[in-house]
Parts: C-alpha cells; sequence; structure tokens
C-alpha cells in the first residue's frame, strides 16, 4: 500500500536550477568584462575613430578570439532567456517547439555571421 504524504509538484515553465542561473551571470559578467576593455581601448587611442582604427582594435588574433568568446557567450545568454521564457508563456507545445527551433536556427545564423564579420577584417 502506498502513501501520499502531499500533493505530487508538477515541474511545468523554465528548468529548476542553479545551472542556468549561473550561466547567466557568468555570460554577463564576460560580456561587462569585455565591453570595459573595448570601451578602455577607445578611449584611449590617439586621434578620431574610423575604420581603420576600428579595425585595428579586432585585427589581433587574441583580439578575435576574445571576441568570438564573448559572441558565444551572448548567443548562451539569450538561449537561456529565451528558452526560459518560451516556456514560460507559450503553452502550447507545438508552437513553442516551433519557436525554440526558429530561435536556435536565427542563434547559428549569428554566431555564422560574427565569425565572417571577425575574420573578414
Amino acid at each position: 500500500m502506498s502513501v501520499n504524504y502531499g500533493s505530487k509538484r508538477i515541474v511545468v515553465g523554465a528548468h529548476y536550477g542553479t545551472r542556468d542561473w549561473l550561466s547567466q551571470r557568468i555570460t554577463a559578467a564576460l560580456m561587462a568584462i569585455f565591453t570595459l576593455l573595448l570601451l578602455g581601448q577607445v578611449i584611449f587611442s590617439k586621434g578620431p575613430i574610423g575604420y581603420d582604427q576600428w579595425a585595428g582594435i579586432f585585427s589581433a588574433q587574441w583580439m578575435k578570439v576574445l571576441t568570438f568568446s564573448v559572441i558565444v557567450a551572448l548567443l548562451w545568454h539569450v538561449w537561456v532567456g529565451m528558452r526560459d521564457i518560451w516556456m514560460d508563456y507559450i503553452k502550447p507545445v507545438g508552437l513553442r517547439l516551433l519557436l525554440q527551433v526558429f530561435t536556435i536556427v536565427w542563434l547559428v545564423a549569428c554566431a555564422g555571421w560574427g565569425i565572417q564579420v571577425l575574420w573578414r577584417l
């Protein structure tokens, strides 16, 4: 005989746990640090900022790798946030799946565009 000691918890909506919360905070911190670093390079550069100087900031390989890392962090940050929004507010499963797939395709396309822009400089 089974004994019921209370109602069963029905887990709906976004994933429960600290993993998503922590990933949002870490990616946000990485983007903030990158923004401050980039702002410092722009503020302390000599002369007017034109295409040549802007391209010069991103011409070093370490800056391209750092920028790509920030792009990946941004995409992960967006994915976690949008997935949570879709899971919390879109109740029809088919529509939610369609929106999640669209979001993934859009983010992969943005990553491809970011790579193309970075390594074209």
